[in-house]
């Protein structure tokens, strides 16, 4: 007779599957909940004490962990000597293995969990189950998902028996599963210890929130994956209400304005391009806070994507709607701000509640090189912690000085590097990006800034630098333009120079003594 070991958590689909298996002639051996709610579905179950003549204990953690279970899964059967010891140990033959795990990840999600509980949670016996069934796929089936159910039945119905191709793919499946649990299982128990630097090894783990379209360009294949656990207020948990699906660069252009929105407590909206931003205005509301990132660059945000951290509502709706935007992410959508946006069939409308969320100062930034990955912790601060700016000139910045030195410092730490940002009254005025010297951002920035704004809006405005100067070409080129104060991390050899060129020109400097490189 064909036997069937039958034991999870995930109970979805079980009694389907236990009385299609019956119906075929399988014998079902079964645990604890399992067995008892097989047992009410009127099929016939017989229990693991009942195979291995050994009784349960420990509260459960001993009931699998025996050669009777775990002999009848690793037999080779086209192994003679196997099958002769087999014989000889009165082991009956384990063909179906259906084992999904403790529920460890929903458990360490719960609110107040303890040590103690997550610790419970750790499966041993059924990753021992479905780890030898996997490696001796030739012979035994092993189910860790129930999506995989219909299809082992329906082939089995067909032909009497699981192809090993399909065997071994369900095998492929359970080494992905038992990396995936130890790896939240590591995760876990390294944050409980206080390690927030990986060690010798790094595993990661991620679960698959969609399949794209396609990547970066239309022939790479990508996909979007997801961190486990609270994701709350990040992209992974956007819920789109509207427009085309999501693509790659959708997600990732969002993700680099979002992280910039989140700097800025008042009504603000950052308007994105290619993961840059391109305008960034800040107001009493955010139809206004709209208008001053549109009006900063009027061109390139046509096609882009627009971030609010405060309700849309039919005001600002109307604005948005004037041009082609390819998404709109707020926290929420008033119904007649919705009933604007949503006449465009294709875009993308996105909510994301708590999208003030900041990420948690040891969360890993990751970025893929040719055959390895570097590592390193986000870069969360915006100034040195219990450090304000220091003057370094003659004049220091006024006090409506210093709110545009910062409101643009926050700018210029999410665009690419060499990085530029001007800012004035709230409102980003011109960005140099991407450069591979800073005289040439500067220059960029400031004839964007004279191009959607008008020259006359450099005068008294604000320029923040990624890094230092590392000669007074950034500052003469400022000074020309009419710009007024500076903030930039110092710390070149040369910083003199920049001191008094600004002082030549009149111009409050400060260092904040940090830079915001984004390579």
């Amino acid at each position: 007779m064909k036997r069937a070991l039958i034991s999870v958590s995930d109970k979805l689909g079980v009694v389907e599957l236990a009385q299609g298996l019956s119906a075929l002639g399988y014998e079902i051996i079964s645990t604890g909940g399992t067995g008892i709610m097989l047992q009410n579905a009127g099929i016939a179950v017989q229990s693991i004490a009942e195979v291995t003549g050994f009784p349960e204990g420990l509260d459960g953690r001993l009931k699998t962990l025996h050669p009777k279970i775990h002999g009848g899964i690793l037999a080779s059967r086209d192994n003679a000597d196997h099958m002769a010891q087999i014989a000889a140990l009165d082991i009956a033959l384990i063909d179906i293995v259906a084992v999904n795990l403790y529920p460890f990840k929903q458990t360490i999600r719960k609110p107040g969990v303890t040590l103690f509980d997550a610790m419970e949670n750790v499966d041993i016996g059924g990753p021992a189950m479905i780890r030898a069934a996997a490696k001796n796929y030739k012979d035994v089936t092993v189910l860790v998902d129930p999506a995989d159910y219909g299809r082992i039945l329906a082939e089995l119905q067909e032909t009497g028996l699981v192809c090993e191709q399909t065997r071994f793919e369900l095998c492929a499946k359970v080494f992905a599963h038992t990396a995936h649990y130890d790896s939240l299982i590591a995760k876990y128990a390294a944050e409980q210890a206080g390690i927030s630097v990986p060690g010798e090894t790094l595993t990661l783990t991620y679960e698959r929130v969609q399949d794209m379209r396609y990547g970066e360009n239309p022939h790479q294949k990508a996909a979007f994956y997801k961190e486990v656990g609270d994701t709350s207020g990040f992209l992974t948990d956007i819920v789109q209400l509207h427009g085309k699906e999501l693509s790659f660069n959708n997600i990732n252009d969002t993700n680099g304005a979002l992280e910039l929105l989140k700097e800025y407590s008042a009504p603000t909206v950052v308007a994105c391009k290619h993961s840059n931003p391109c305008g960034v205005g800040s107001a009493s509301t955010v139809c206004e806070a709209y208008r001053k990132a549109y009006n900063a660059d009027p061109v390139s945000v046509f096609g882009g994507i627009v971030v609010c951290n405060r309700e849309v509502n039919a005001e600002a709706a109307a604005e948005m709607s004037r041009i082609f935007l390819e998404i709109v992410l707020a926290p929420s959508f008033t119904d007649e701000a919705f009933s604007i946006l949503s006449k465009k069939k294709n875009l993308r409308i996105l909510q994301l509640p708590d999208i003030a969320r900041r990420q948690p100062d040891d969360t890993l930034d990751l970025k893929k090189v040719s055959g390895g990955l570097l590592v390193q912790n986000i870069n969360n601060p915006i100034l040195p912690a219990n450090t304000a700016p220091q003057t370094v000139t003659e004049r220091a910045p006024t006090p409506q000085e210093m709110a545009d030195l910062l409101f643009a410092w926050k700018i210029v730490k999410y665009v690419k590097s060499n990085g530029i940002a001007i800012g004035k009254h709230e409102q980003s005025i011109g960005i140099g990006l991407g450069q591979v010297n800073r005289v040439r951002a500067t220059k960029q920035a400031i004839a964007h800034a004279a191009e959607a704004l008008g020259a006359e809006s450099l005068n008294g405005a604000a320029l923040a630098s990624d890094a230092y100067f590392p000669f007074a070409d950034c500052v003469e080129a400022a000074a020309a333009a009419g710009i007024t104060a500076i903030i930039q991390p110092g710390g070149s050899v040369n910083d003199q120079a920049s001191i008094d060129a600004c002082n030549a020109h009149g111009i409050a400097m400060v260092f904040t003594g940090m830079r915001h490189f984004r390579h």
